[in-house]
């Protein structure tokens, strides 16, 4: 019993291991922006759940919250930005009032 339990976390940790690299290579092979984005997030998920697995919970918490969910977030809204076209600056540009009309 105590080897195929064995043999099912090897079976386990190499499903995760190719996992891993299947989805590193459709993030750095996306044209498509977004699904980058949504790729590089599921791959932190993944990650966190191998740190998990090599009894690193410290590592993995920090995976899954800074790796996954911030920087995510972080590109989320920068794809938003550039697809809009938008900068800071034009936003301060359309606040201030016009020096012809009061």
């Amino acid at each position: 019993m105590e080897s195929l339990l064995n043999l099912n976390l090897i079976v386990f940790d190499g499903l995760l291991a190719f996992g891993l690299l299947v989805l590193a290579w459709a993030l750095l092979g996306s044209p498509d922006l977004f699904k980058a984005i949504v790729l590089f997030i599921s791959f932190g998920l993944i990650m966190s759940l191998a740190w998990v697995r090599l009894n690193a919970v410290d590592i993995a918490l920090a995976e899954a919250a800074i790796g996954a969910g911030l920087t995510g977030a972080l590109f989320l809204s920068t794809l938003s930005r550039i697809q809009h076209g938008s900068r800071k600056d034009d936003f301060k540009e359309d606040c201030r009032p016009s020096s012809g009309e009061e």
